[in-house]
């Protein structure tokens, strides 16, 4: 049996924090649309304005304490039938880095992220989000962002109608969504609509969508696949930064060269086993890659 390859702990001890999916916003804005609420949204730019700084009466969320930890799994287990997707896995991760999951494909990385979302029950163990399960946090989209599909949007909307329906959804302010489009380099093709999109202009969308709600934590389910060269060197300045201000990022990958040139904390999964966990560069001494570590660890197993 493999042996779990440890440096330091990733934190001294770290509960779980989810967003609020997108499909889930999707769904309540869509039921709004339904009933005449896309209308109202795509009236004239004078009446978006009026309404840029209103948002829905709700109760602002209680900021995490700096003392909690932002993400732990504790025991983790998933099992589908006799299959274990996710077995014992265990980590936690501290404010301000970028961690990469790692894994061939099927090793349980999705399974993971989705538990941490909420999106699935455990078998057995935790999957916590500032010390509390994803659907214990009010108002998630405050704490967590995610990203797990990139083609998450109607084709006929705009970018900034998508990101308007999630606004109105989340009962956040729309002037959010012009400061989104901003932060992504968006705004040029905000009256467009997501089909015309590119692959890499609907990866920054998303990222716009996850952010809205100001979340500390951003979770993002291979975010450069299939990106080119820009936006692979885009996306790791935007998700550093992130992290320079204090938040916590949770790339889960299989392109390690992309992620040995954002990331500083490394977990290795294969088989439902988490492998290896630690800092990028103490398991990366002796002269050893990341690919070199990442190969002995699985195998050499193909992805």
């Amino acid at each position: 049996m493999t042996q779990l390859v440890e440096t330091a702990p990733l934190a001294a001890s770290c509960p779980v924090v989810t967003p609020t999916g997108v499909v889930e916003l999707l769904l309540a804005a869509d039921a709004g649309v339904a009933g005449g609420g896309h209308d109202r949204l795509m009236q004239s730019e004078a009446i978006s304005q009026r309404t840029a700084d209103q948002t829905l009466s709700v109760v602002p969320p209680v900021a995490p304490r700096l003392s909690e930890a932002v993400v732990s799994c504790r025991a983790l287990t998933k099992r589908y039938g006799d299959l274990a997707a996710v077995n014992e896995v265990t980590f936690s991760l501290e404010r301000g880095t970028v961690t990469g999951y790692l894994g061939p494909n099927g090793a349980g990385k999705t399974t993971t992220l989705r538990l941490l979302l909420g999106l699935a029950e455990p078998t057995a163990g935790d999957a916590l989000v500032f010390e509390r399960r994803y659907g214990e946090l009010e108002q998630p989209f405050h704490y967590v962002g995610a990203v797990l599909e990139s083609n998450d949007f109607h084709p006929a909307r705009s970018g900034r109608d998508h990101l308007r329906m999630l606004a109105v959804a989340a009962g956040l302010p729309l002037s959010r969504v012009e400061e989104m489009l901003e932060l992504v380099d968006l705004r040029d093709a905000a009256k467009r609509r997501v089909r015309a999109y590119s692959l890499g202009m609907r990866q920054r969308l998303g990222l716009a969508a996850a952010l809205l709600g100001d979340p500390q934590l951003l979770i993002l389910d291979e975010p450069a696949n299939e990106a080119d060269p820009s936006g692979v060197r885009w996306l790791r300045t935007f998700l550093q930064t992130l992290a320079a201000e204090g938040r916590t990022v949770l790339i889960s990958s299989h392109r390690l060269a992309q992620v040995a040139q954002t990331v500083d904390q490394v977990l290795i999964i294969d088989h439902g086993r988490l492998l290896a966990r630690g800092p990028l560069d103490e398991l990366t001494t002796n002269g050893q890659s990341l690919e070199d570590v990442y190969l002995e660890l699985t195998a050499g197993e193909a992805s």
